[in-house]
């Protein structure tokens, strides 16, 4: 078991570009602390530097990650295209061992709508169209975990509010309070 009864875990998955990474950022700004954002890119492309494949140090690296952050008190976020294929064990044990509010969510968003929002990011010169096609997951539920599902019609500050509700929170907290 880890964290406690009043620890968040929260998952957001979904494919390159729908938008995982700003809907972390735009939790934790507003609670500003006591959030880690455990990054499925961060962890697995720029800290390991490994291929996206079984058997996952990655996948090793995000549990240990979680569990450190929950087990010190720390809310996480775990966010990424997490396929359930390869990180799908790893979760299943997250979700079932953390002892606080648990909420997943997964993006479906349609192809081109994730290359749209792709264009507008800062490393969008990273990686493009094909790349992005051959990444692209068109249903990867996360078998035996119940996920709430983001269209593309939801807005990034209503999906972050919503989020924020669902764990019990309230928003925005005064003066960046804890």
């Amino acid at each position: 078991m880890m964290g406690n009864d009043q620890t968040r875990l929260i998952v957001i998955r979904g494919n390159s570009g729908s938008g995982k990474s700003a809907l972390a950022a735009a939790i934790r700004a507003a609670r500003p602390r006591g959030i880690a954002i455990i990054g499925q890119d961060v962890l697995r492309r720029d800290i390991l530097h490994l291929p996206d494949s079984k058997p996952s140090l990655a996948a090793d690296y995000i549990e240990l990650s979680t569990r450190f952050a929950l087990d010190r008190g720390l809310h996480a976020i775990v966010e990424g295209i997490l396929r359930d294929d390869i990180y799908g064990d790893m979760l299943r044990r997250l979700v079932a061992d953390h002892l606080g509010i648990t909420r997943c969510y997964r993006y479906e968003i349609p192809f081109q709508e994730t290359l749209d929002r792709h264009r507008t990011k800062p490393n969008a010169s990273d990686f493009g169209e094909r790349e992005m096609r051959r990444w692209w997951r068109e249903d990867d539920r996360l078998a035996g975990v119940e996920e709430t599902i983001i269209g593309p019609e939801r807005s990034l500050a209503d999906t972050a509010a919503g989020i924020i509700a669902d764990c019990g929170w309230a928003s925005p907290l005064p003066n960046g309070a804890p």
